[in-house]
């Protein structure tokens, strides 16, 4: 069987007490959002902007990326269930065999955490007096290595994988079947990577940087864009989803795709001369 790649990791990394597991998902989310702080940092120093109140940005994006993407799963793709067991949607908890257990977030939607992230830096910006297009422009850098992050914590857990490859290349993801599949997680990592390099690329361009919003417009654009197409490889999520022609994931990236292309062409031909 060349090229097939069987994948079995354990996704807890070790249980710090008997109901309180450590999981790489947590450990690599942390570490996506840090770094993606920490190259928004950086670009403060070297613009010698003021690094007052960022440590406060950082609990903002936290609170709006963990809060929206909960609500985003719950409501986008499982209303039916949570709004019967509405103590399950903020708390990390599930009733098992009548007992309430910890569990972990079992479910967390990357649009819904898209629109948290933007609601709580609106509330960020009215808070400090921050241009809302600026800092979002500044974010767009390092939210795709969060992004990235993220993703790897799937793969670790065998969670969100593709349809079958029909070849004899793919990852079988053992803790589920034993069938060959698109490793869809790590398409999605890769991607997310390849857009920070470009953005990081195009900050470097004066013109762009002073075209505020432009370099939000093309982060939205690329990485839905990269979500809408990689969707086709992907299983879907809700059984819901199995009679619809595009799925829930694809229909939730659209409007982000048009919104980035609406600020692509507002700021291309207004600001860049």
């Amino acid at each position: 069987m060349d090229g097939i790649l069987n994948w079995n990791v354990d996704p807890v990394i070790v249980m710090i007490t008997d109901s309180f597991p450590l999981k790489y998902y947590g450990a690599l989310f942390a570490t996506g959002l840090l770094l993606g702080y920490y190259i928004v940092r950086n670009i403060y120093k070297k613009e010698r902007l003021s690094l007052d109140n960022l440590d406060s940005l950082l609990v903002y994006v936290i609170v709006g990326t963990i809060l929206g993407a909960r609500l985003g799963h719950c409501f986008f793709y499982e209303p039916e269930y949570f709004l019967k067991h509405p103590i399950e949607i903020l708390l990390p908890i599930q009733k098992i065999a009548g007992v309430y257990k910890f569990v972990g977030f079992q479910g967390l939607a990357s649009h819904g955490g898209t629109i948290g992230v933007l609601i709580a830096i609106v509330l960020y910006c009215k808070k400090y007096k921050v241009n809302f297009l600026g800092l979002l422009d500044r974010m767009a850098i390092g939210v795709p290595v969060t992004g990235a992050f993220i993703r790897l914590g799937n793969f670790m857990n065998s969670e969100i994988y593709g349809k079958p490859t029909n070849g004899n290349w793919g990852v079988v993801f053992q803790r589920d079947d034993l069938i060959p599949r698109h490793p869809t997680q790590l398409y999605e990592a890769f991607s997310y990577l390849l857009i920070f390099a470009l953005l990081f690329w195009m900050y470097k361009s004066e013109k762009i940087k002073q075209a505020k919003g432009l370099l939000f417009g093309s982060f939205l654009t690329l990485l839905f864009l990269a979500r809408f197409l990689i969707e086709f490889f992907k299983e879907n999520q809700e059984s819901f989803e199995n009679n619809m022609l595009i799925n829930m994931g694809q229909i939730l990236s659209i409007p982000f795709i048009l919104i980035g292309l609406t600020l692509i062409v507002w700021k291309s031909n207004v600001e860049i001369k």
